[in-house]
């Protein structure tokens, strides 16, 4: 399904999420300002955009691979959530959890944002659920190997 993406710049220094690939499930997401990130602590990064998501989906935030395992730097509330009506800045909280600080600069490619459709549910109050065959069983119920 193609879907249309709406955004809008409101700072000289926002660049467009960018698909890297094609085929990519993520749109990178650009820092809009210079932050540093002290080790062990978690700053809210300004994009500089905005958007207007298609009717029907969400945008997801989500970190970067390599800014993970090379830096440990990530999105703090993963994935975080933008919904569709939302219409103020994107801004992303990173934490740095690596031993070093961490200088974000703008333009510096900071986070993907995957849009994804949302599911549209009617709730209804009952008295018990079926069973299944995993029952009550969670928090590591499967086993490790």
């Amino acid at each position: 399904m193609n879907y249309n993406l709406k955004v809008k710049l409101i700072n000289e220094d926002a660049l467009l999420p960018f698909q890297a690939n094609p085929g990519d499930a993520g749109l990178d997401l650009f820092a809009a300002e210079d932050k540093l990130i002290k080790s062990g602590k978690a700053e809210l990064i300004s994009t500089g955009i905005k958007l207007e998501l298609p009717q029907g989906t969400e945008a997801q935030v989500r970190p970067r691979s390599g800014l993970a395992l090379r830096h440990s730097i990530t999105v703090l509330n993963s994935p975080g959530t933008i919904d569709e009506g939302y219409r103020g800045e994107i801004k992303v909280i990173l934490i740095n959890h690596g031993k070093e600080d961490f200088r974000i600069e703008k333009q510096m490619r900071i986070a993907q944002m995957v849009i994804a459709p949302v599911a549209r549910v009617t709730i209804t109050q009952v008295d018990g659920l079926s069973d299944s065959q995993r029952g009550l069983g969670g928090f590591g119920s499967s086993g490790v190997k």
